[in-house]
């Protein structure tokens, strides 16, 4: 394995002025996306489908902060697996919202294009504004996220037999890069959402070890989801030969950050000869469940879970650094009852904190108004690239644009694929922490 030539306090202070590299990826084609960045490095942030509701993020909020033309890629998170092992949809309370995702007409003050949707029209949505917006952003790819966290509970079936992931791929892309959506009222039918995604996103957690409490997983999980990757890589292939010359359809992965897991369900030299890149998990390293605080996303951590231990253990497994996008969290995990003194970090805590949307886990943009509150003392361990909010009783640890800052020189350094957020809902109305990214990976 190449070594790192920084030590990690030459990179913290660097950061600022270390050169791009441009051997990450292959070039942009040329009509490649408006973005400010340069193209060798991808930015890939997830869309939460369930966002358009309490949080009230549109699409459209993507144009209007910035975030689309310094985005590569969105992943629209998430599809679901049914029992059976299909991908499909519907309007399924916890299980399928073909309401949000194609159903749902959109006004004209939060659309993309700024015009109504109709009532008659086949497709609205987030896939219409996703459409809308890579109209407006030429190159912008969109892939659909199958599984996440709650959604994963079936793939292990789909992935059992080689009839299955048959099965199972094509349902994906008759679904999805087809676009044959179930009819719902006017929406929907034969190629209604043809042309909208350019690629899967396989957020399967985890083949071969345990996830969600529901979600099933088997020891020969490792070899059939090499055999899954490469039926998607065989059927998407073979699909894009149907469509204008040269077009590809990419397919990436969400991996994990521990070992035990990597080893478990992953065939690293053999995966990644199908995948275009994998995204690697950089947060929830500790999380606000735990009885004692800690960092959820350092840069660096010794004898711990950090950005850099994940990073090495891939590359140590043979992933090309080229195809290893690094995840950055836009949210935070929190603690409260923390006792101890100091700066609260590695403190007992007696409950998650509480928040706007889930105990212990608070969107940045809440975050940054606790920290410019001045009830908060924002805390920095620069040699490991991470921070944290204390205010005596309760502690946010999450990442601001100083970390991010040094994430992306990171990146540069070590020749690495890229960024990606979860999720974009997170971020300013400005998109501070997209900004910092991007201004991140341009550093020259």
């Amino acid at each position: 394995m190449r070594r790192r030539l920084l030590s990690r306090l030459a990179l913290v202070a660097c950061a600022a002025s270390l050169p791009v590299t441009l051997l990450a990826t292959a070039p942009a084609s040329a009509d490649g996306p408006r973005t400010s960045h340069s193209p060798a490095y991808k930015s890939v942030g997830y869309f939460t489908q369930w966002g358009v509701y309490g949080r009230d993020f549109q699409v459209a909020d993507l144009e209007t902060s910035g975030a689309a033309s310094r985005l590569t890629h969105i992943n629209y998170a998430f599809g679901n697996v049914s029992s059976d092992g299909k991908c499909f949809t519907g309007n399924i309370p916890g299980e399928a919202d073909a309401w949000a995702d194609y159903v749902r007409p959109l006004d004209a003050e939060n659309s993309v294009d700024r015009v109504a949707d109709t009532d008659t029209q086949p497709l609205a949505g987030n896939f219409n504004q996703l459409r809308e917006l890579k109209a407006e952003n030429p190159g912008l790819k969109v892939m659909i996220s199958l599984g996440g966290w709650s959604w994963s509970t079936h793939f292990s079936d789909a992935a059992r037999t080689a009839a299955s992931r048959k099965a199972f791929v094509a349902s994906c892309l008759d679904l999805y890069i087809k676009g044959n959506l179930p009819v719902d009222g006017a929406r929907g039918g034969q190629g209604a959402a043809a042309g909208l995604f350019d690629g899967v996103d396989l957020d399967w957690e985890w083949p071969g070890s345990a996830g969600d409490t529901d979600t099933v997983y088997r020891p020969e999980d490792k070899q059939n989801f090499t055999a899954l990757v490469r039926e998607f890589r065989r059927q998407l292939d073979a699909y894009a030969t149907t469509q204008k010359k040269g077009k590809h359809y990419e397919l990436s992965a969400f991996v994990p950050t521990a070992p035990a897991k990597i080893d478990a369900g992953f065939e690293v030299p053999r995966i990644m000869r199908d995948l275009d890149f994998v995204n690697l998990q950089g947060y929830d390293f500790h999380v606000s469940g735990e009885a004692t605080t800690n960092q959820q996303s350092a840069l660096y951590a010794k004898n711990d879970f950090s950005v850099d231990q994940t990073v090495d253990a891939w590359l140590h497994r043979g992933a090309p650094a080229r195809k290893l996008v690094v995840g950055m969290p836009f949210y935070g995990q929190g603690w409260t009852g923390v006792t101890g003194g100091g700066d609260g970090l590695n403190q007992p805590a007696a409950a998650p904190a509480p928040a706007t949307w889930q105990a212990g886990y608070e969107d940045y943009e809440a975050l940054k108004k606790l920290a410019d509150s001045g009830t908060y003392t924002v805390h920095r361990d620069r040699r490991n690239g991470h921070a944290w909010l204390f205010d005596g009783t309760t502690l946010w640890t999450y990442d601001d644009p100083q970390v991010l800052k040094t994430k992306t020189a990171y990146i540069r350094h070590h020749r690495l694929g890229g960024a990606m957020f979860w999720s974009l809902d997170g971020d300013t109305p400005d998109g501070e922490l997209i900004r910092a990214v991007d201004t991140g990976l341009t550093q020259r």
